[in-house]
Formats: structure tokens, sequence, C-alpha cells
């Protein structure tokens, strides 16, 4: 079976070794492991509970992994079984298209509901069968034991058995089969993608979302230097790109502050608003603090506005860290009035977060298509505000880091005919240091997975992002 990526092998090879024990004395009885306690089996029971809380619950994955206030049950693993908890969701929300095609090719009928966990056990042995480097009896014997120890997944333990079990034989010619370039995206957002982009670029997303992300670092100051120092590539002109080995907290700079981690499209809304040193910057919706910290680098004064108590204190914890100074205000930004109207203004408003898939691959089923309209409805109320508390003749930009025209296009178009004192300044690739491809015909910037190529597959990409610059007259 092919593997999905270097990281999952890895993660898998790091799972999957076993230390070599004395052999057992001549006549000696072995004892029987006990089901539940066998090597592997807590953390394939991690995934399928997180693969559940994700599909069904509607729970993000980032709230399930943190290590303060997550799972329970991913919480208690070494460090090794999480890394292969992260990669077998990965893998099993990546490729849930290719998986569930293969599964309805195996099952002669569809499972019924009310059977405890038998769909998410499933998902998640197959996402090791049919794309990760782990052996194909261990995710057959883990799932099977994990049925087992299920209420209502137990009668189809046999079930769960025999399908696999054909999976490791006939599992990879199932997958030649298929052919629909968005298998492994939701129907209705990637008819959306069409829509919008054509069928060649909506397939170029979609492939680009398969892709496990790269690491990109915003630099507080000196980008050769610290290129050369983290051995990356440059993305975007301003930005370290590299796919780092271990944890990212023990690479050189983290320690004295140097950089933070921010995806090239997501730094570059802030660039938009020019040479801000010494100017009064507000940054709306503000946390985890990578703009925030992009403004202060540059010399803003800038407060930082985010509705999440919690999420500031992670952005102050940031900022200490960086040696930035910024004044913080944990409120609603539909109650919030500021004492004195500001210099320049950045909105990134709350929205589908589509474009971030490759990184977030929960995103794509967590999300439903009505969230885009009332997502859209919230960003409009929340431009429409903040434009009040910006001086005349400062600059606004707004931004999201969403796929959806309603998040991006449509609402600039609708601003700008309501709101007659503003005017778009137009975005000048070469002078940003953009890929040319990433400013659309409005002037605007668009990023899109597929956009900014670079030396490997692995390497290339970026995050989906809109952002425009608007004018105050």
């Amino acid at each position: 079976m092919s593997a999905d990526n270097n990281t999952t092998q890895a993660a898998a090879r790091k799972a999957s070794g076993k230390k070599r024990g004395k052999p057992a004395a001549k006549g000696a009885q072995v004892p029987a492991v006990q089901p539940g306690t066998e090597p592997g089996y807590a953390a394939r029971k991690a995934a399928t509970d997180l693969l559940g809380k994700i599909m069904f619950k509607r729970m993000p994955l980032d709230g399930e992994l943190d290590l303060r206030n997550g799972h329970p049950g991913y919480k208690r693993l070494e460090p090794n079984d999480r890394s292969l908890v992260r990669a077998i969701l990965g893998t099993a929300l990546r490729r849930r298209g290719q998986i569930q095609g293969v599964l309805d090719a195996l099952l002669e009928r569809p499972i019924p509901e009310k059977t405890g966990r038998v769909l998410d056990i499933l998902h998640v042995a197959l996402a090791q069968i049919l794309f990760m480097s782990i052996p194909d009896h261990a995710a057959v014997s883990l799932a099977v034991s994990l049925a087992g120890r299920d209420g209502r997944a137990k009668p189809y333990k046999g079930l769960v058995n025999a399908v696999l079990r054909r999976a490791t034989r006939e599992g990879s010619a199932l997958l030649e089969e298929q052919s629909a370039p968005g298998i492994n995206a939701p129907d209705w957002m990637y008819k959306r993608w069409i829509e919008v982009f054509g069928e060649e670029t909506a397939a170029a997303i979609a492939e680009a979302h398969l892709l496990e992300p790269y690491v990109d670092f915003s630099i507080k100051d000196d980008v050769a230097k610290w290129q050369e120092q983290l051995g990356g590539e440059l993305s975007c002109g301003k930005s370290v790109r590299l796919v780092p080995e271990g944890a990212i907290d023990v690479l050189p700079g983290f320690d004295e502050g140097a950089w933070w981690v921010q995806d090239s499209a997501a730094a570059v809304p802030a660039r938009l608003l020019g040479d801000v040193a010494g100017l009064r910057v507000a940054d709306l919706c503000a946390a985890p603090g990578g703009k925030t910290m992009q403004l202060a680098a540059a010399g803003a004064h800038v407060t930082a506005v985010d509705v999440s108590a919690r999420r500031l204190e992670r952005l102050s914890d940031n900022m200490a860290r960086m040696g930035f100074e910024v004044e913080t205000v944990a409120c609603d930004l539909r109650n919030y009035e500021p004492d004195q109207e500001f210099d320049a203004i950045l909105l990134d408003a709350p929205c589908s977060a589509s474009g971030t898939i490759r990184r977030h691959p929960d995103v794509a089923w967590l999300k439903r298509e009505d969230d885009v309209s009332k997502l859209a409805d919230l960003q409009y109320e929340l431009l429409t505000k903040a434009a009040h508390w910006l001086k005349p003749g400062g600059l606004l930009v707004y931004c999201t880091c969403s796929l959806e025209q309603e998040e991006g296009e449509l609402q600039i178009q609708r601003f700008l005919l309501e709101s007659p004192e503003f005017s778009r300044e137009t975005v000048d690739a070469e002078a940003f240091a953009l890929p040319a491809a990433t400013v659309n015909s409005q002037g605007d910037f668009r990023a899109l997975p597929c956009h900014n190529p670079q030396k490997t597959a692995r390497l290339s990409g970026m995050d989906g992002f809109f952002a425009a610059r608007l004018r105050k007259s």
C-alpha cells in the first residue's frame, strides 16, 4: 500500500517499533493479552473517538488535541502515540472521500445507524491500511478489538474483520478505479469552487489539500539571516518556509523571539497596510496574534481586540516571548467603542476558514453551506462598524482565510456601493513580492492553496486568503 507522506510514515515507524524481549522458556505458558491493552490500542481508540467528535459533534480538532483542555484519552498518550493519532486523523480526514468509496465497494449494504463506533473504527483502520506505512495485521486486529469492546458495535465485530481483510487484498485496486478530482471534498464546497474558479483550478485546490503542510515563519528582523539559520526557502518575499523535523520550539531563534509561526498568506494583510511605524493601528479579531506581532515589529502602536479573553492570554504570551508591548481588549466588536479613531485598521473577520483545509483538514467536515451566509452577515456588520473608527485618509484592510466569494469579493463589492467615502486601493503584486496569480482582476489579494509553487510539492502552496485595501477619503 502507498504511504500518504513522509510525516505519516515517520509517525507510523515510531508507533510500530517493538523491542525484542527474551523468548519464553520452553513449555512456559505465555499469558494472553487482555483486550484493550494491546500495544497501539489506546492510540487507535483516541483516534476513533476524535474522528467521531469531528464528524458527528462538529468539534474542532485543535481543541481536542489541546494538552490542557483536550480529549482525556489523547492527553494520556505518550508523545509518539500522540503523533500517531494526529497522523491517522490527518489521513482519515484528508482522504475521507476515497476511504468511503473503498468502504462502499466492500460492503454489500450500508452500515445501519445506531451501530456504535463501527463507521469511525473502519475509517481509522482504512486510513492506515490504504495510505500509511503501518502493518495491515495491526490495523485489522486493533480495529476488531475496538469493535469488540464497544457495546453497540460488538455485533458487527465479524463484519469489521471481514471488510478490513478484504481491504488489505483489494484496496489498492479500488483506489486506482477512483477518478473524481473532488472526491475528498464535501460536495457543496467543491461545486462552489468549480463555479467560481473553474474545474481545473478546483481540482488543483483539492489536490493541494491532500498534502501535509509545510511551516512558514514570520521573521522579526533580518529575514536573510534566519532563512540561513533555519535552512528554509523564501515564500512571498518575507516568510521562511520549511518542513521541520521535530518540535518547533527547539529550532534556533525560538527562545530569543526571532520569529513566529504564520502562513505566508496570513502574513500578507498586515503588510498591505504599508508603513505603520508610529501609527495607531487596530488589529480586530486579533488572536492568536500573528498579525499583531507583525504590526508591532513594524513599529505600530497596536490595540488588539478579540472576543475571547482566553485567546488574548495566548496572544499576550506570544507578545512577551517576542518582546512586544501592545494594548489588548477582550470584547465583542459589536459592543466595542474606541476612545479615539485609528490611523489604520486590520479586520481579520470570523469566517468559514475554508482556505486553511490543508493545515486543518477537519474544517472541510465541520462547516455546512449555510454557515457561509451566516458568517457573511456577521462580517459585513463588523466591517461597517470598524469603518467608523478609521480616521479620514486612513487605510482599512479587510481579510478572511476563506475561499468563498460571499466572505471576500462580494463583501467588498457591497461595502463600496454602500460606503461612498471609501475607495479600493489595488494590490501591486511586484511591490509586495507576491505571486502574480494572487492578485485578482479587481486588484484584491486572492490566494489559493494551489498558488505559490516551490521546489517540491510539499513546499508549494499557501493558505486560501482574501484581503482588500480600503482607503477612507
